[in-house]
């Protein structure tokens, strides 16, 4: 609600030691001392790791890493190559471990220019050949991935659970801006008939007061039905049940959900707000650009439809290659 680029890097930084959950436990205290250390990611496989003896070499270009400025380590995605060329299994499925590197051993590419978001510092990160110990990596793939036990890492992606609250923050500051302001900002008068309408405020308008009332009902059913599908899996992780295929599917796409739901909130408040939305120095114009910015990451991509589709139709999984 306070600030987009501040709340999006907060949820990031909320990755911060969890996948150390996923490494031997007494380097995952080494690696974080002070549990506030930040860690920038990007889990998608885009880089490349060769195995050589007591870990993998590291190179690659990876977008969208958050928050990579102000942090300590960056938790990177590759495919695993052997002689120039990725390993894959008998179903041609790529090998893929997840890195954690020092900052020092990346460069950032001032790649970050944006319609919003703009304060999180989203840039590319370059690996050039980088040696990162095998203590220092983990892939999604192992059957014997958990390292640490308690509810919340026996459900590997949950650290995904948190995406989509930042836009239920711009969301909520887009409304409050509007009724806040249609109490004293006038609104534009039209003739009626032969004569003027008399002056009136923008909340007396009904499409104003209807655009409020809707887009109230819209983030109040979008923030319920994110605890619900959260608090249930939730829940189920706490008994020490894995969780069912209707879960992993409301949990897969409860992010393009709830974000799209928050888009469809902010564009109501700003046509609602009328042409004073358009200038940069207004909160509605951040918003807007925020909350587009944010629908379009890759957690929201459309196919995690056809991916929670897929599980609900008892259909052969469809999964992130991470």
């Amino acid at each position: 609600m306070a600030d987009a680029s501040v709340g999006w890097c907060a949820m990031i930084g909320c990755d911060g030691g969890y996948v150390t959950a996923f490494l031997d436990q007494d380097v995952a205290r080494a690696m974080y001392p002070d549990p506030l250390v930040a860690t920038a990611a990007a889990a998608t496989t885009t880089g490349q790791a060769t195995r050589v003896p007591g870990g993998y070499r590291v190179s690659g270009r990876f977008p969208f890493v958050s928050g990579c400025q102000h942090c300590d380590w960056v938790w990177l995605g590759c495919v695993v190559v052997e002689n120039g060329v990725p390993r894959v299994d008998r179903n041609g499925v790529p090998e893929t471990r997840q890195c954690i590197l020092r900052l020092s051993q990346c460069e950032i590419m001032d790649t970050w220019h944006t319609t919003g978001l703009r304060g999180t510092s989203s840039n590319d990160v370059v690996v050039r050949d980088e040696f990162v110990e095998e203590e220092h990596s983990f892939s999604f793939q192992d059957p014997e991935l958990i390292k640490r036990s308690g509810p919340l890492y026996s459900f590997p992606f949950l650290f995904i659970a948190k995406g989509a609250a930042p836009a239920l923050g711009i969301a909520r500051h887009a409304l409050d801006t509007l009724i806040e302001s249609a109490a004293a900002k006038p609104a534009r008068r039209y003739t009626l008939g032969g004569r003027i309408e008399a002056p009136k405020v923008l909340r007396d308008d009904v499409y104003v007061q209807e655009a409020v009332g809707r887009a109230e009902t819209l983030l109040a059913a979008a923030r319920s039905y994110y605890f619900d599908v959260m608090g249930d899996l939730w829940a189920t992780l706490l008994d020490g049940r894995q969780p069912s295929d209707t879960q992993i599917a409301l949990f897969t796409s409860a992010y393009p959900h709830v974000v799209g739901v928050c888009v469809d909130v902010v564009q109501l408040v700003y046509k609602a707000a009328g042409g004073g939305a358009v200038y940069q120095k207004g909160p509605l114009d951040r918003c807007l650009r925020d909350v587009l910015t944010m629908n379009q990451h890759v957690v929201g991509t459309l196919r995690t439809y056809e991916m929670a589709g897929r599980l609900l139709l008892g259909l052969e999984p469809l999964r992130w290659l991470f």
